[in-house]
């Protein structure tokens, strides 16, 4: 959760000609309805219900880059999907640069009633370890802009073979 994993995907998805999807968009286009409306009238066990059933497509459409929600690695289907399925790359940011990124978010269900920093923190030590058995690279995202950590995201996939030189061709 803020991490900026729909602003670089759209930017990666840009920049190699491959199409973005972002899930939590697909879950309100499906639904006619806001990720918060959804986690308001199903709870979040609904919402991750259909979270699972919305992955479980999306990993098995080709040349696309997809941008997930940031509890779709709670649930062992997804995260099976998402390695075995496609590269993932996780976006790694603490839970206080997270609060200063989402200081004035308010769209956010799951920080919504509580101290934002501490639910991070807690949101962060259990989320870490699973985005981390995922993930087949990860970068740590620290404070640069979202065009430099695309290029950080396009030289890795680039140095493990898993894109061309994208980022050289424009395509």
């Amino acid at each position: 959760m803020g991490a900026g994993k729909t602003t670089v995907g759209r930017s990666l998805a840009q920049r190699t000609g491959l199409r973005f999807i972002d899930s939590d968009h697909e879950i309100e286009r499906r639904r006619h309805a806001s990720v918060s409306e959804i986690f308001a009238s199903d709870g979040e066990a609904g919402f991750r219900d259909l979270e699972q059933q919305v992955l479980d497509e999306l990993t098995l459409e080709p040349g696309v880059v997809l941008a997930t929600g940031g509890g779709a690695v709670l649930r062992e289907p997804n995260r099976r999907a998402l390695h075995q399925r496609g590269t993932v790359v996780y976006l790694r940011a603490g839970p206080d640069e997270l609060a200063h990124r989402m200081r004035n978010d308010r769209s956010r269900p799951l920080l919504r009633g509580v101290d934002p920093r501490a639910r991070l923190r807690e949101l962060f030590r259990q989320r870490d370890p699973l985005y981390r058995e995922v993930a087949h690279f990860t970068i740590e995202t620290g404070r640069p802009s979202p065009a430099m950590l695309t290029q950080l995201v396009l030289a890795q996939l680039e140095l493990a073979g898993v894109l061309d030189d994208a980022a050289g061709d424009g395509a």
